[in-house]
């Protein structure tokens, strides 16, 4: 009971301890909180010219804060003190302010302008440096911050900060937290990585909305479009970029420099590339595209919408538009190589021009990747025999990089190129072609309508800068009509078979070549089975043909010798005859004389001439008695002669020529001084 008591007693003394500092005018503000002060009344007097908040000890909510702790003098019957929270912005997130109070915006201002003002913390100076009243240019980053609510109210992505003033429409607060959350406001723009192209920003024509979305998310940038600030010119559409010293306006991140550097309103000529950008929604929006990309094989054609008026550089000649340099407004002149560009899809309009051999077909169902040909369809024709064909054929094409844009600048881009002058001048000319052509030369003279075709088309395809490198046909097809045979198959039936005879009539050339060359081959077998006699008796034609050269060459030399020599004993003999005969002619008459006087000598010239025989047999080598005699007789038995007898003489004469040839004696025993044949041979 006495415990009860004492609490009871404690807690009625706590209760008026309170009570009497209330009185008293003691004020506690917790540390996660502020102040701000109401002042009911003052001798001050109340606010004048419609403000909101006291800056001179008016009656009314006051601009200075009560921040966390004890605070005196603040009596009840004067003051009302409203505990706040500190406005917190989450990390990575933007908060977008309100004020209540300050100066009013002019007609051609939608924010307030930034004020010297740390931060929308010090209310006293926002109010009075020339601080506005409604949406602020300024945005409030990540961190705590002690902000007098009576007077601004901060909408952040997870509640609004409004304060205790009561206004009449409270959801507008509400409705501007879900239109800023609508566009990702509370967050910063990303521009490269993780961003989602928009398809109004991403898309600047047929072929670059295809090839822009063969970019990815992270290849993108930013169009942004600022909401405040003086328009822009009448006659442009798009503002210009702003050009500063130092650091400029950060990329849209600071409007005040933005603004006093020129910036105009309006879609904005400068895009945002890669990075994270901390940009008030309220003054610029942001949409995400694709950059511009040009792929290999292609050259991208440049239409400016934006820019000076520049001069024509394509001459007086080229009368179907103008071009002009980089950076003016019109067609520029040099299309971009092949890459990426981050280039504003409002201001800038690139039409892809393929750069390589394309193809282009007229057939009926067939459309190649790049979907040029998507609207071409086989050609219908009448040859000079009445035949209907279908004609398919595909057409390879050629742009020079350097006259695309010429290209661009005469038809707009290449779809408008094949649709309005490629298809009909094509047309025309194969429907020329089939009209004095035979349904036969169609099928059979194809290469030949198009080598024709090809340097025809090549000429008049030049006077548009378009280069036809090739013109391939397909076969012509006949119109399907019910219950009719098709022509065409029955033409190429006939082809068959004059191919089928032909190849017959080959065949049989080929077999009668192989019948010769049979026979050919078993000639030469024959050959080869003989061929070692061959060549043995042709080694001596060739050996006698060499011997009898040889020698005809040796008679010849010979011949020559002997003529060489006839002639030279010829010449010895007549100069010999000459020096006899001068000799003869010299001596002949002494040695007549001398012999004369020999015979005078002996006085008969008979003892002269036995003399000289004498001479003779002394000198002579024949003997002059015989050496050896044999003497043939019979064989001296009564000395009868009879036939044995002449046979015997007859032998006796034999016997005497063989000891003739063989040197012997005649008689039984061979002379001491004859050789014998032994001795005669050796």
């Amino acid at each position: 009971m006495t415990w009860t008591l004492v609490v009871a007693y404690g807690g009625i003394g706590l209760a008026s301890l309170v009570v009497l500092q209330w009185l008293l005018g003691f004020r506690y503000i917790p540390h996660n909180r502020v102040g701000i002060v109401e002042k009911l009344w003052s001798s001050h007097g109340s606010l004048q010219g419609g403000s909101i908040i006291a800056r001179n000890g008016e009656a009314g909510f006051q601009a200075t804060l009560l921040r966390g702790g004890v605070h005196a003098w603040f009596f009840p019957w004067q003051y009302r003190i409203h505990r706040q929270p500190l406005v917190a912005i989450s990390e990575g997130r933007i908060g977008y302010v309100y004020a209540r109070d300050g100066a009013p915006l002019p007609p051609m201002q939608t924010l307030g302008h930034i004020a010297a003002c740390n931060h929308f913390q010090d209310t006293v100076a926002f109010l009075t440096t020339g601080g506005q009243r409604g949406r602020q240019r300024g945005i409030l980053r990540e961190g705590v911050f002690a902000l007098n609510t009576a007077q601004f109210v901060v909408i952040t992505e997870e509640r609004v900060f409004s304060g205790p003033v009561r206004d009449t429409d409270q959801t507008k607060y509400a409705e501007w937290q879900r239109q800023l959350a609508e566009i990702d406001a509370f967050m910063p723009v990303v521009v490269g990585h993780g961003g989602h192209a928009s398809g109004d920003a991403s898309t600047t024509s047929s072929t670059t909305s295809t090839s822009s979305s063969q970019v990815g998310a992270h290849d993108t940038i930013g169009v942004v479009t600022v909401h405040d600030g003086s328009p822009i010119e009448s006659n442009e559409i798009i503002a210009p970029e702003v050009h500063g010293d130092g650091e400029g306006h950060a990329y849209f991140q600071d409007p005040e420099a933005f603004l006093a550097l020129g910036g105009h309103r309006g879609k904005q000529l400068q895009v945002l590339t890669d990075g994270t950008f901390f940009i008030n929604r309220w003054f610029a929006t942001v949409e995400i595209g694709a950059k511009t990309l040009i792929p290999i094989g292609y050259v991208g054609v440049v239409v400016s919408y934006y820019g000076r008026h520049g001069i024509d550089v394509t001459g007086e000649s080229f009368r179907y538009g103008e071009q002009v340099e980089h950076g003016d407004r019109g067609v520029w002149k040099r299309a971009l190589p092949p890459g990426k560009y981050p280039l504003n899809p409002y201001a800038l309009r690139v039409e892809l021009v393929p750069t390589v051999n394309f193809v282009l077909r007229w057939i009926t169902g067939q459309v190649e990747l790049h979907q040029y040909d998507k609207d071409l369809m086989s050609l219908d024709l009448i040859t000079a025999d009445g035949y209907e064909p279908v004609l398919p054929l595909s057409l390879v094409l050629h742009i020079d990089y350097e006259k695309a844009p010429r290209v661009i600048q005469r038809f707009g881009d290449v779809r408008r190129l094949i649709s309005q002058t490629l298809d009909p001048i094509l047309s025309a000319y194969f429907r020329d072609v089939a009209q004095s052509s035979s349904m036969l030369d169609l099928l059979t003279k194809r290469e030949d309508i198009q080598r024709r075709a090809t340097v025809e088309l090549g000429r008049r395809f030049s006077e548009f800068d378009i280069n036809c490198v090739a013109v391939l046909i397909g076969r012509p097809e006949s119109k399907v009509k019910n219950g009719q045979p098709d022509a065409i198959d029955r033409l190429f039936d006939q082809l068959r078979q004059r191919r089928l005879a032909d190849e017959q009539r080959e065949t049989f050339g080929k077999q009668e070549e192989a019948a010769q060359r049979l026979k050919m081959l078993n000639d030469a077998q024959a050959a080869a089975a003989k061929q070692a006699e061959l060549t043995q008796t042709r080694i001596e034609v060739e050996i006698a043909a060499n011997r009898g050269e040889a020698q005809l060459a040796e008679s010849e030399r010979l011949a020559r010798r002997d003529v060489v020599r006839a002639n030279g004993e010829s010449q010895a003999q007549e100069l010999l005859g000459k020096g006899q005969a001068s000799r003869v002619s010299q001596v002949g008459l002494s040695e007549a004389s001398v012999f004369l006087n020999k015979i005078r000598a002996y006085g008969d010239p008979r003892l002269f001439a036995l003399s000289l025989v004498a001479d003779a047999f002394s000198k002579s080598a024949q003997p002059i008695v015989p050496e050896r005699l044999f003497v043939m007789a019979g064989d001296g038995k009564d000395g009868a002669s009879n036939a044995l007898g002449s046979v015997n003489v007859f032998n006796k004469l034999a016997a005497l020529l063989l000891a003739d040839r063989a040197g012997m004696p005649a008689g039984d025993e061979p002379s001491p001084s004859a050789p014998t044949v032994e001795e005669k041979q050796s």
